[in-house]
C-alpha cells in the first residue's frame, strides 16, 4: 500500500481523527448552551402584548394583592387570567378616554377576550399545579420573580425540566410560611431577619399547612402587644388549647383567630434552610425522591 499512501497518510488518519472528536465535542457543547438560552426559553423576553400591562404599577403603586386578577391561584391547577370585567371594576371610572386601553373598551363592549400573550407558558405534557405549590409555602416571587417591580412581565426563570427538579430535590430552599406567600420581598429567615414558628397537630381534617404559625416578630413581645404574638390562626391549633380561644374571645383587642404566644412553643429561626427543613416536615411535604419521580409532572 505504500505506492499508494504517502508515509504522512498515519498522522493525517490521527489527525483527522482528534479533530473530529473536538467537533463533535464543540457541537455538543454548543447545542446544549443553545437550549439553555434564552432564545430557546425566553427567559427575559418582553412580550408583546394588546395593552402593555404594568404589574409595577398596580402591585407596588396601587397595592392590588395578586388574588384580586388571579382568582383561582388559590384553588385550581391554573392561577387564572382576570376577565375584561376585572379590568372595568376600575378603568370604567378611571382613564376611561386612554388609547392604550382601547383593547379593553372594545373587548367590555363586544364580549370578546382580550388576546394576551402567555408568558410563562409550559409544555403541553408538563402538568403544573398553583394551587398545591402556593398551599405548601411555594410564593409568587420563587417561579415568577419579583413581579412588583416589572413594567412588564417577563418570564424570569427558564421553566426548564432541571431548573424545576432543582427545586424538587431540595423544597427547602424555597419554602416559607403560607403567610408570606404574595410577599415579592420576602428573603428567607436570616440572622438579622429571624422568623418563629410554632406548631400544632392537624386535627378534624384541617389541611397541615394550616396548623404552623409564623411571625417575623418576636413572640414575647408581639409587637408591642405581649398577649397576641401570632399571624392568623386555624382551628387546629385553638384545638390543641381550648382555654386558648376563651381567653382570646374576651380580650376586646383580641380577634378569635389570635392565640396568646405563652400557649404555643416557638422556635427561632436565623436561616433559610432550618426554617424551610421545619416547614417541609410540618407541611407534609414529600420526599425528594417522591417529588423528582417522573409522574409527578407528566401525567
Amino acid at each position: 500500500m505504500a505506492q499508494i499512501f504517502d508515509r504522512s497518510s498515519n498522522a493525517l488518519a490521527r489527525m483527522s481523527l482528534v479533530l473530529t472528536g473536538f467537533i463533535i465535542i464543540a457541537l455538543g457543547v454548543t447545542l446544549d448552551q443553545l437550549q439553555r438560552s434564552p432564545w430557546v426559553t425566553r427567559q427575559g423576553q418582553r412580550a408583546d402584548q394588546p395593552v402593555p400591562f404594568s404589574h409595577k404599577h398596580h402591585v407596588q403603586g396601587l397595592g392590588l394583592q395578586c388574588q384580586y386578577c388571579h382568582v383561582s391561584v388559590e384553588k385550581s391547577s391554573y392561577a387564572g387570567i382576570p376577565p375584561t370585567r376585572t379590568c372595568m371594576n376600575c378603568h370604567a371610572q378611571i382613564w376611561t378616554n386612554a388609547d392604550l386601553l382601547e383593547p379593553v373598551r372594545q373587548s367590555w363592549a363586544t364580549g370578546q377576550s382580550i388576546p394576551w400573550t402567555k408568558v410563562h407558558d409550559l409544555p403541553d405534557y408538563v402538568y403544573f399545579n398553583h394551587e398545591i405549590h402556593v398551599n405548601k409555602g411555594m410564593g409568587c416571587s420563587s417561579c415568577h420573580g419579583r413581579v412588583d417591580e416589572m413594567p412588564i412581565m417577563y418570564q424570569q426563570n427558564t421553566l426548564q425540566m432541571e431548573w424545576c427538579l432543582n427545586c424538587h430535590r431540595n423544597p427547602g430552599k424555597n419554602i416559607r410560611p403560607t403567610s408570606e406567600i404574595y410577599n415579592m420581598a420576602w428573603t428567607g429567615a436570616s440572622e438579622l431577619k429571624p422568623v418563629w414558628c410554632a406548631a400544632a397537630d392537624a386535627k378534624g381534617g384541617t389541611p397541615t399547612a394550616q396548623s404552623v404559625t409564623c411571625t417575623t416578630s418576636e413572640p414575647t413581645t408581639g409587637g408591642g402587644n405581649p398577649q397576641l404574638a401570632s399571624l392568623k390562626l386555624s382551628p387546629a391549633l385553638f384545638a390543641q388549647n381550648p382555654m386558648s380561644m376563651q381567653a382570646a374571645s374576651q380580650s376586646s383587642d383580641a380577634p378569635a383567630t389570635m392565640l396568646p404566644a405563652a400557649s404555643l412553643h416557638y422556635t427561632k429561626f436565623t436561616s433559610q434552610e432550618a426554617l424551610g427543613s421545619f416547614l417541609v416536615e410540618h407541611y407534609n411535604i414529600r420526599s425528594p425522591r417522591e417529588l423528582s419521580s417522573c409522574e409527578v409532572c407528566h401525567r
